[in-house]
Formats: structure tokens, sequence, C-alpha cells
């Protein structure tokens, strides 16, 4: 989805954005109406091609200490494929407090970690800081499935506890900065 507008009442027109297999974008206007939640949508007519919106300023991102190979690193690599690949119990890896249930089916075979960026300088450590120590990360992944190879990024909140990192947290947004076009 690149924008919504609202048409009135629970009508909307949903602009979307769709890549051909020769790579060419193109940009389509659907029209929906929300049941009163806001929770499921329903597509009342056919699309129709538009132009495509400007482009935002992408204000630069705040991941900005890398994140070397070590526990850090080594505890989201195995929190995203227990979420992601069904590769262990997702519980292991969350701070107390925190409920996850992982993507289920699992939706891919296996996954790879290409990089995990920081907010705070701590993350740049070795070892495992002082218990309820918290570091935001993005960690940029290629996960893997029978169709092919996907690029995905997740937002975390880990904290230290009993010297090992935990997720507190998966954020809602979507990953800031560099993101694949």
């Amino acid at each position: 989805m690149v924008r919504t507008a609202r048409r009135g009442g629970d009508a909307w027109s949903v602009t979307v954005a769709a890549q051909d297999a020769g790579g060419s974008v193109r940009f389509y206007s659907v029209p929906v109406v929300a049941d009163r939640r806001g929770a499921s949508f329903t597509v009342t007519g056919a699309p129709g091609v538009v132009a495509a919106p400007a482009r935002a300023t992408v204000p630069k991102s705040p991941y900005g200490v890398s994140v070397p190979d070590g526990d850090l690193s080594g505890a989201v690599k195995e929190f995203l494929a227990a979420y992601l690949c069904g590769a262990g119990e997702v519980d292991r890896y969350l701070a107390p407090g925190l409920a996850l249930a992982p993507v289920s089916p699992a939706p891919y075979a296996a996954l790879s970690v290409q990089q995990v960026s920081a907010v705070e300088g701590v993350a740049a450590g070795e070892g495992v800081p002082a218990d309820g120590t918290a570091v935001h990360v993005v960690a940029r992944v290629e996960a893997r499935d029978d169709d092919g190879r996907w690029p995905l990024a997740y937002e975390l909140i880990l904290k230290a506890r009993s010297s090992r990192w935990e997720v507190a947290a998966v954020e809602a947004g979507a990953a800031q900065g560099g993101g694949v076009r």
C-alpha cells in the first residue's frame, strides 16, 4: 500500500504498487470499503492505473551503530529463525511479560542475517552488559522458501538479563533507512 484516501463513510481509495516480472512498477487506485472497526476490507470495483505518488523525504536512520557477530546478533538471528522458520520455541528468546506467537505456519525454510544495526553504542561491545540494559536494533535478513529469497527487516528492542539478550519488543513500524526498492 502506498497511499489511502477516505472517500466518505466507510469508502476508501487505496493506492498500491505492483511490480511485474520485468521489474516495471505501476500504481493502481483500488476502491474499498471498511467494516465499522476498520478490521476488514472489501474491494468494491475495478482498479485504475494512476501516476506514481511523489516521493517523501526519508529521514536519516537512527540505527548508526554496526553490531558485530556475537551475543546480541546471535540472539537476534536465533529469535528470527524461531519466529519465521519454526526453528525452536519463540518463548525461549522473549523477555518476561512479552507474549508473541511465531508466524504459523512457518513461511520460510531458512534465513540469514545480512546486517544488524543499533541505536545505542553499547550494542557494539562484546558480551552482555548489566541486566536491564536495552538496545534498539534493526535486523536485515534474507529469508528463503521454495519460491526464492526475500529481503526482510525487523525492528526489535532487546534487554540484557542473566547474561543473555532477550527480545523485549517487536516494533510495529516498518524498518527505516535504506529500504530495498
